[in-house]
Formats: structure tokens, sequence, C-alpha cells
């Protein structure tokens, strides 16, 4: 069997370790006679999965005590709605950043519950940073200043924890959570999708400080109402079981990798690779201002678009896979995420450089 460096955005790859284990106990759990696909989710198997998967979470991330965390479903998308729903509280406007397209999504979601002020956007400059943070523009009235950490299309991410005065700070962080550490209790909300750096589409993650739930919206689905789901454990429905033991195996093994400071060393020798590279060709290119550029999403240009169909084609000839960049934008992305080896980091930048010479 031969696999493929996939340089998705997600789904992403998951750890090959993780996949040979879930494959190893996919139809009989610990002796359990049962795949973790059929278990009960109030069974005592499942409930023991689950358990050790937020502690693993709350361990990797140093999670303080007076926050929930939850499983839920609807990813970042699904969040976009269920945020303002559980986290306005009785405030009617919210200050969000606009760092992008996913950015975009969340201002456009949010204007449906909510008066949505742009405190500061990068628009002007084709997304190609974060504001300055003197550049923001903050209402002390907010119910809370929303940013995405990393722009998983056009690779901006915070390398700083904003200061946002007393209003709630919330953070999507679908791109690169669990890529480095976090100071969680600088937050008082993140969410994130789990198809990048945690497991399987369908997962979603919530850590939230629970004195600001319990004040949900009247319209909120119960499901979705974040002191329904923490008082019940994340089972007040059934829960996306097989996903939250996929992202256990995966919080183990970044665990044994060393945990998230290996991680982050990992992440940035691996983006310092491409980068670096990008910097002294003269045939690509990076759009993002280096002091904003991500270290999981890294979009970059050919000078001559003509031949972006032939830099795919030969890249997948070569086993890389899922290089063309998003529709909104054109050009090419590399998705680094945790589970990609430095190997294939190595063999895109080897691939452009064999590229560049023989189209230069």
């Amino acid at each position: 069997m031969t696999r493929v460096f996939n340089f998705s955005a997600g789904p992403a790859a998951l750890p090959e370790s993780v996949l040979r284990q879930a494959a190893a106990e996919m139809l009989d759990w610990h002796g359990s006679g049962m795949s973790v696909m059929e278990m009960s989710h109030r069974g005592k198997e499942f409930i023991a999965i689950h358990a050790e998967a937020e502690a693993l979470l709350r361990e990797l991330l140093a999670i303080p005590a007076n926050y929930k965390v939850l499983f839920m479903q609807g990813g970042a998308i699904g969040e976009n709605a269920i945020v303002p729903m559980n986290m306005l509280r009785g405030k009617t406007s919210i200050d969000f950043i606009d760092t992008g397209e996913w950015s975009k999504k969340s201002i456009k979601e949010a204007k449906k519950y909510a008066k949505v002020r742009i405190a500061a956007s990068a628009e002007a400059t084709g997304y190609d940073r974060v504001p300055p943070r003197s550049d923001w523009t903050l209402d002390p009235d907010a119910a809370y200043v929303h940013v995405c950490s990393n722009e998983t299309i056009g690779g901006v991410e915070y390398h700083f924890t904003p200061e946002v005065g007393g209003v709630p700070l919330v953070a999507d962080m679908s791109s690169d959570i669990l890529s480095r550490p976090v100071d969680v209790a600088q937050y008082d909300l993140i969410y994130g999708g789990a198809q990048k750096n945690i497991g399987p589409a369908g997962l979603t993650i919530v850590i939230v400080r629970e004195d600001l739930i319990g004040q949900a919206l009247p319209i909120t689905p119960s499901a979705f109402d974040y002191k329904q789901v923490a008082d019940n454990d994340s089972m007040y429905n059934t829960p996306p079981t097989y996903a939250i033991y996929i992202a256990g195996l995966v919080f183990n093994w970044i665990k044994a990798q060393g945990g998230l400071s290996a991680m982050a060393e990992r992440n940035r020798a691996k983006a310092a690779l491409l980068y670096d590279y990008l910097d002294q060709s003269k045939f690509f290119k990076s759009p993002v201002q280096r002091d904003c550029r991500s270290l999981m999403n890294v979009p970059f240009k050919l000078r001559d678009e003509a031949l972006d169909a032939a830099f795919l084609e030969g890249a997948e000839a070569r086993g890389m896979l899922q290089l063309k960049g998003h529709r909104s934008v054109g050009g090419m992305r590399a998705s680094i995420y945790n589970a990609m080896p430095v190997e294939g980091v190595k063999a895109l930048v080897a691939y452009m450089q064999e590229f560049e010479a023989a189209n230069a």
C-alpha cells in the first residue's frame, strides 16, 4: 500500500498510527465484541472513551477547571449561529475582526441574531494580514469580540492573543487548534471543527467559560444550548461517537509526540521549509505578510497562472494531492497540519524546485 502526501485543508490527513489502531479495533474494541460505531453512547464502554478523550484534551491544552468542554455537531459553520444564540446574554451587538473568508461567514451568520460591528478589517489589503491591534475600535458594550485565529483559505494566522479588555473573547480555532500551546484562560470561548488537527468531520469542539452559559436565546434548539449540553456531559443527544473515539486516539498521539510544545516546534520547522523557498523563488510567491503567515495553511501562487494545471498534474503524479487553492482565491494551498510529516513538505519543495527549473 502506498500512502500519498495529503495536503487537503480538511477533512485532512490523520496520523498513520491512529488509522492503524482504529483499523485493528474496528470489529472488537478492547474485548467488548463490538465496534465503537455500534456502541450505545450511554454504555459503559463509550462513557469510558468519552471521559478519556475529554481528560486528554484538558491535559494537552491545560484547560482550567472553570471551563466546560463540549463535544458537539454542526462544525464551525453551525457554531457561527450557535455562539451568538448562547453568548449574547442580553446584549445586542457583537464585534468582529475580519481577516478573510471564514470571518465573513461568521459575520454573515451572526447578523441574523445581533447587530454586527466590524471592529477591524484586512479587506483593503486583500486579506493578507491580521489588522494591527492598534487599529481595532472595540465597543466595550459588545456581547463579545470574535476572531478567527487561523484563516484556512487565506493562510493568515494570529501569532498573538488579542487583548480586548473586559469583553469576552471568542475564537474560531478550527484550523490551528492543537498545533501549538494556547493559554485558554485568555479566551472565553474557543470552538472548532475537528477535521483539521483532531479527527474526522462531524465532531465540533467547544471550550467555554462556565459562568457565561445558561442565558441562551429562547429560540435556541435544546441540542445547541451550551448549558443543556454541559449539564448532560455532551450526551443530551447522541454525540458523534466514532469521531470522539478517533479524537481520543489523536490526543494520545499528540501526547506521545511530546505534547503541544513539540507540535509547535515541528510545525514551525515544516512551515519554514516552505516559506523559505517561496521567499527566494522568482517563480512562486506567497500572498501573506510575513508576520501573519499561517503555520497550518500555506497559500502560494505561480507567477504564471497558465501553468497551474500542469503544476497540479505533476504533483499528483508524484503522490502529492489536494494542492489546489480554494476557488475563492485560486492558486495553490498546502495544508500542513500536525499529521503531515516533514518528509511531505520536503517532497513538495523538491518538486517546486524541479518545476521551477523546468519552466522558468
